[in-house]
């Protein structure tokens, strides 16, 4: 009866926060963060437009299938996805409704991709378009999908991998932080990472069988910085620390391990402790530094390329300029004997483990911190997809 309690307090907030002029976003950024999500599908339909900033009002009426598939390249690719994609609906859905529904996953597909040249299709893509179909319909789900490709997804939508590999390049670092035990182990088995690039590039919908799983970590990821699934990513792995320590010290037993990923994960805390991370180490600091500094450099000519950069949202930038940064502070500590720089982290926690606010964060702490950092973020950006 408590849940039930809870479960109606926290759906009149997100109405509040709905129907508040102007809509109060950040208070909706919160409700999809901290624990339980958005509840229910009817409330994301209402909510996950405004987490994306998508005018629900005018959506542009869906182009006729037939001519699409006509004229696409990709068509061919996205037609064995989208046969292959049986278990991403639910169990027991007829078939004559799954088969409608796959067509449809087609056609938001193809018109994002015609209508965004600049986009290239992944296998995988279709893992996220079919999430957005099922929660909120085919009109919207284009809308919020073409957002999404521009922003969150840009970087695996690029013709080649290098801005992917280079974010999960991220994950090791992460790991580090909390466990170096957990680090150094797979460093000696040289696993990699691409243990995790199915879970990255579909936002975990490939690989999780239940859909309330999925769809709860849309809200977490769609409230949250486009680094954030990099960071649920780590924690699944720390999570299962005792296993991997367990494992045999090689490459094949390691990466076996990894890639089967529990269904019976403790979302929950897992999201809690990806905050925690997040706010612990987050790219947002680097970006704002390395803005300063492209202010201090030059004040018109370079500031144009970070606006553009963040605009852009590409997570790759941030991590390269964050890289940068650090390569530059070592540096200059050499030459300083070691006094504390602003640019690069103590190293102490690392030796620490971290201890998890855990219920703090399930009351909001960290959630509060990971929407100011996203915001801050980058002011240019603001503008343009916080209302």
């Amino acid at each position: 009866a408590d849940f039930d309690a809870k479960k109606k307090r926290k759906v009149a907030e997100i109405y509040q926060a709905l129907n508040s002029d102007p809509i109060d976003v950040a208070a909706l950024r919160r409700m999809a963060i901290s624990e339980g999500g958005l509840l229910t599908d009817e409330i994301r339909c209402k909510v996950w437009p405004k987490l994306l900033s998508v005018n629900t009002d005018d959506l542009p009426p869906l182009p006729a299938g037939k001519e699409l598939r006509e004229d696409s390249k990709d068509y061919q690719q996205v037609l064995l996805d989208v046969r292959r994609s049986l278990r991403r609906f639910p169990p027991g859905m007829p078939d004559d409704q799954r088969e409608g529904l796959q067509e449809e996953l087609i056609d938001i597909i193809l018109h994002v991709l015609k209508r965004n040249p600049q986009l290239h299709y992944y296998q995988g893509y279709h893992d996220i378009v079919v999430t957005f179909l099922l929660v909120v319909g085919d009109r919207l789900a284009t809308a919020l999908v073409e957002k999404l490709s521009t922003h969150h997804l840009r970087d695996f939508m690029d013709p080649t991998m290098d801005n992917t590999k280079h974010i999960l390049n991220y994950l090791m670092p992460i790991i580090d932080q909390v466990n170096p035990e957990v680090h150094d182990f797979m460093q000696s088995a040289e696993v990699g990472t691409i243990f995790a690039l199915s879970w990255l590039i579909t936002w975990f919908g490939h690989v999780l069988s239940d859909f309330r799983h999925v769809v709860r970590l849309y809200d977490f990821f769609l409230a949250c910085h486009p680094l954030m699934p990099i960071y649920f990513a780590a924690v699944i792995v720390l999570h299962r620390e005792q296993e991997v320590l367990d494992c045999e010290c090689d490459m094949a037993s390691v990466h076996h391990l990894l890639s089967q990923i529990p269904q019976d994960l403790p979302y929950e805390s897992l999201i809690s402790k990806a905050g925690d991370l997040f706010v612990q180490f987050p790219p947002s600091e680097l970006a704002k530094e390395a803005a300063q500094q492209q202010a201090e450099r030059t004040a018109a000519s370079t500031f144009k390329d970070f606006e553009l950069a963040s605009v852009q949202q590409r997570p790759d930038t941030v991590l390269r300029q964050r890289f940068r940064e650090r390569l530059r502070g070592e540096e200059r500590l050499r030459g300083e004997e070691r006094t504390k720089s602003i640019l690069t982290k103590p190293r102490t926690n690392r030796f620490v483990k971290l201890a998890v606010m855990g219920l703090t964060v399930a009351l909001g702490a960290a959630a509060l911190a990971v929407v100011k950092s996203a915001l801050e973020w980058a002011p240019k950006f603001e503008l343009q997809i916080f209302p």
